[in-house]
């Protein structure tokens, strides 16, 4: 398990999948050639064939007073259309609880957009329903993300009936702005552009700071390459604004990033590196 200090905040890696096979799927346009210009993705971040690695993992977020669980990636007997996905059988639970995050010990579940493979753990199938994964939390779902995804099917499946609905109807949910402030140390932080109410998790404790990208980035290379926008972001625009804007902002900071799909080391600081950026890991 990948382990980060913020001050007094622990943040602890749980990983669910490791993706090879994604990148053509996610940056269509972005070739082995484009990826190999960026001598810094290998070896962590492109492999030796020049394959994207994609990491897709949740966040343990501890606090003094907190276990938060920011984004509940795939989750086990989804009914999706993606093979690779749907049926699974993950230990994700187990390693979330082998590091304190028991199905009772979670208060608080934190979703940066509904996308499936950040809602998949919301719920377990018990009994041949859909029931709350973590019975004590409160899941915070953002009021604009919430609203467009209510009547957006989605297109992998029934993401929605299968991990946000039900959490609605046992009452746990509670849909927040964008800029809601979580407790003392966490925050949200809007990054709009891959979906309407994308938003990015800020930390800040003891004089230090880390901000969880969620899918604002998806992979290193757009740290190089802001225009490099995904074939899932809902508007490519403004997704390219976001990052720019979080890239000027970040950079030569002493702030940790903490990339959501960002494979080992996972996290880094922004650095400038010529007339763009990279991560310093």
């Amino acid at each position: 398990m990948l382990r980060w200090r913020i001050g007094e905040v622990t943040v602890t890696r749980i990983v669910d999948d490791t993706a090879y096979d994604l990148g053509p799927m996610i940056l269509p346009e972005v070739t082995k050639e484009m990826l190999g210009s960026i001598s810094w993705l290998s070896p962590h971040y492109v492999d030796a064939d020049g394959n994207m690695i994609l990491s897709i993992h949740g966040l343990l977020v501890e606090t003094p007073d907190r276990k938060i669980l920011v984004d509940t990636c795939i989750g086990n007997d989804k009914d999706l259309s993606m093979p690779a996905w749907s049926q699974r059988s993950s230990s994700f639970l187990d390693d979330l609880a082998s590091q304190g995050g028991t199905r009772d010990a979670i208060d608080t579940v934190l979703c940066t957009h509904l996308h499936v493979d950040h809602v998949g753990f919301n719920t377990v199938l018990e009994n041949g329903k859909w029931a709350p994964t973590f019975r004590n939390a409160r899941y915070l779902f953002g009021r604009k993300e919430f609203e467009y995804w209510k009547d957006e099917p989605d297109m992998v499946g029934p993401v929605f009936g299968e991990s946000v609905q039900p959490i609605v109807d046992a009452g746990l949910a509670e849909l927040v702005e964008m800029d809601h402030k979580v407790c003392a140390e966490v925050a949200l932080e809007p990054t709009p552009g891959h979906t309407p109410g994308h938003v990015s998790v800020h930390i800040r404790s003891a004089g230090e700071e880390a901000v969880i990208t969620g899918d604002m980035l998806h992979h290193p290379c757009q740290i190089a390459r802001p225009d490099w926008t995904t074939s899932v972001d809902f508007d490519k625009e403004q997704s390219q604004r976001t990052k720019r804007e979080f890239l000027g902002r970040y950079a030569e900071q002493p702030v940790l990033v903490i990339g959501t799909h960002f494979a080992t080391p996972t996290a880094g600081h922004i650095v400038r590196d010529g007339d763009t950026y990279r991560l310093d890991a």
